[in-house]
């Protein structure tokens, strides 16, 4: 994973935002890797750029399919708009309207399937394969997880003695990426991964040790939601590199989303809070440490806002 991430920052570091690391006063001395300045609010962006960078003539001729109630639909409409690439993005019935509505500016076809992200995610590969186009999926693709991990080259050159970092965990592609490429150039990084209690789905495929279904309910952290695909790439490479796991509460979500913006006049969104929230959770193990945490992204709804502020 170490080459393919080097590889891929070298391949889209002119098309993404070299997002800075802060050190925060209100979190008592812990570095803030601040991802949601990226372009289109989202790290997202990176690994739609980098497969879409690595896509043939005739693949991006034909465009791209990808499903997404979000973020990465963002990027990959955003990122393919750039070159010019048409882009059909499957969203589900829990698609927040505002973020559709985002999506759209970018010249993407929205189609609706399913009632939740991962049904929209199987008819959307489907109905790519059956037209020819390229699916990119949001995790489950080592292109896509290779451009995920550039934040992890960054933050290598931010801060070259790091001994945590904390990252907000969905279908596994950000903290694959990342841990992929600190386990090679930084062993003694220790790879925290953070999920919401509500929605632990990766975590407990970790425990099984495959994919199963997990039941789920109602998160803030709506960017990490959503059942894992059968066969995922990241179930294994997350058993290698994580070293450590928090679940938090809802309670401790909404807390840290409030305590951000309030000490670091910083809007995050749900999955961000997740990572700040497992940190505040576990505060005294890091004192005297280099620690950072991903805030992976700021694109919150107007329903989640609502219960936030």
């Amino acid at each position: 994973m170490r080459d393919a991430v080097a590889a891929a920052y070298q391949r889209i570091k002119l098309l993404i935002r070299e997002t800075p690391v802060e050190e925060s006063s209100g979190l008592g001395g812990v570095f803030l890797k601040l991802e949601h300045l990226q372009k289109t609010g989202s790290f997202k962006f990176r690994g739609a750029c980098n497969k879409i960078a690595l896509l043939t003539p005739e693949q991006a001729a034909a465009g791209v399919v990808a499903a997404s109630n979000g973020n990465h639909g963002l990027g990959v409409a955003a990122a393919a708009g750039a070159r010019g690439i048409a882009a059909e993005v499957f969203v589900s019935a829990q698609v927040s309207p505002a973020k559709a509505r985002r999506i759209e500016a970018h010249n993407a076809t929205i189609r609706l399937a399913g009632n939740d992200p991962l049904a929209a995610e199987l008819t959307a590969r489907r109905e790519a394969q059956a037209s020819g186009r390229v699916f990119i999926s949001p995790y489950n693709d080592l292109d896509v997880v290779a451009g995920q991990g550039t934040i992890a080259v960054e933050l290598e050159q931010q801060l070259p003695r790091l001994d945590a970092v904390f990252v907000a965990v969905g279908g596994g592609g950000l903290i694959g990426g990342i841990g992929g490429y600190l386990k090679a150039v930084s062993p003694q990084t220790e790879i925290v991964a953070c999920w919401p209690e509500n929605s632990p789905v990766l975590y407990e495929c970790l425990r099984a040790g495959r994919v199963i279904d997990v039941a789920e309910r109602p998160t803030l952290s709506e960017s990490t939601a959503g059942g894992l695909e059968p066969e995922s790439v990241t179930l294994e490479l997350c058993r290698k590199v994580i070293d450590r796991c928090v679940l938090v509460s809802e309670a401790e979500i909404r807390a840290a989303m409030r305590l951000v913006l309030e000490t670091e006049h910083w809007l995050i969104e749900g999955a961000a809070a997740v990572a700040v929230a497992a940190y505040c959770k576990n505060r005294s193990r890091w004192e005297g440490k280099t620690v950072a945490i991903v805030l992976c992204g700021r694109n919150v709804s107007p329903e989640v806002l609502a219960q936030v502020v």
